[in-house]
C-alpha cells in the first residue's frame, strides 16, 4: 500500500481559497492516478477530481471552474486549489492513490467553509 499524507484543510469564509496537499511514500508516484475524494457528515464519500497518470483531469459537476487538481511527480505530491469556496464545500477531503491491484487512502483533511 502507499502511505498518503493530507495537509492544508482548515477553516475558511465563503468566496475564499486553500490548497490541499498529498505526498506520497516513496512509490512510483508517476505511475498511479490521483484523486480526491470528500465526504461530509450524514452523506457518502464522493469523487471531487481525479487526474490520471498522463496528467488528464476529471472534476465533479459542482467544482468545476472553481478547484483544479494537479501533481508534481518530482515531489510524489498532488493538490487540489480550490477557490470561491461554498459553504457546502465543507467536509473531510481524502486523497487516493490507485493503480492495478492497489488503492490507498490518506487519513483526510478537515475544509470547514463557514462565515
Amino acid at each position: 500500500q502507499v502511505q498518503l499524507v493530507e495537509s492544508g484543510g482548515g477553516l475558511v469564509q465563503p468566496g475564499g481559497s486553500l490548497r490541499l496537499s498529498c505526498a506520497a511514500s516513496a512509490i512510483i508516484f508517476r505511475l498511479y492516478a490521483m484523486a480526491w475524494y470528500r465526504q461530509a457528515p450524514g452523506k457518502q464519500r464522493e469523487l471531487v477530481a481525479l487526474i490520471t497518470n498522463g496528467g488528464r483531469t476529471n472534476y465533479a459537476d459542482s467544482v468545476k471552474g472553481r478547484f483544479t487538481i494537479s501533481r508534481d511527480n518530482a515531489l510524489n505530491t498532488v493538490y487540489l486549489q480550490m477557490s470561491s469556496l461554498k459553504t457546502e464545500d465543507t467536509a473531510v477531503y481524502y486523497c487516493n492513490a490507485r493503480t492495478p491491484g492497489i488503492d490507498s487512502w490518506g487519513q483526510g483533511t478537515q475544509v470547514t467553509v463557514s462565515s
